[in-house]
């Protein structure tokens, strides 16, 4: 269970047009200081699409930076990745993915703690974001795309905090595992898998209802 990530960066941002007739605020940048986290998220911070995007279960999104490495590969080393915040994390860490980074997994960071409830499912905006076509199918193919947090106590974080694995009720389910059941298509080969996840609480509600539908 002992995991400690470094958060190299916290990051907030405003609701801003990245493209004709698209609003998004996954144009993100550091924040200096100590940032309050509340039950929907980072103080300063926004989201253009409450439907799929914020509120409890999604309040918090992490992405390693450990992808970056493999995602200016992908991406030709475009210039949004010489920096955080490519992808509209509000946590840039270091030293976990999705397939060590488990559901249900519980982190202090400062004086908050976080719970892992789903992955990050990308949509069309990752194409805007990038100016190119690929990039929300390269996402969704190698699922390097971070994970959700939804808040179990509010508090203060700061970059540089250790944020500290302190209970994995599920080490059997990697996020990794989670997306390729449901976002891939790995559900067509465990549907006893898929029809588990139907039954687990700590999955988000969104995800858990896809789950169900799956499972049917």
């Amino acid at each position: 269970m002992d995991l400690s990530l470094s958060v190299d960066a916290i990051l907030t941002g405003p609701i801003a047009l990245i493209a004709p007739d698209v609003l998004s605020a996954i144009g993100k940048v550091p924040t200096a200081g100590p940032v309050r986290v509340g039950w929907l998220g980072l103080e300063g911070d926004a989201q253009a699409d409450l439907v799929h995007h914020g509120g409890h279960d999604k309040a918090v999104h992490l992405f390693p930076r450990d992808h970056y490495p493999w995602w200016r590969e992908a991406l030709d080393d475009h210039p949004l990745l010489g920096a955080v915040g490519a992808f509209g994390e509000n946590l840039a860490t270091r030293g976990a993915i999705e397939t060590t980074l488990c559901l249900g997994d519980r982190f202090t960071l400062g004086t908050a703690l976080l719970e892992i409830s789903q992955g990050r499912q990308p949509c069309f905006k990752l194409n805007h974001r990038f100016g190119r076509k690929d990039a929300l199918a390269l996402a969704m193919e190698s699922g390097r795309t971070g994970a959700y947090l939804r808040v179990i106590r509010e508090g203060e974080i700061r970059a540089g905090d250790a944020m500290t694995r302190v209970a994995q009720p599920h080490p059997d389910w990697p996020v990794s595992r989670v997306f390729d059941l449901l976002i891939g298509s790995g559900h067509r080969a465990d549907p006893a898998g898929v029809a588990a996840l139907a039954r687990m609480p700590v999955l988000s509600a969104t995800w858990r209802v896809r789950a169900e539908k799956l499972a049917r």
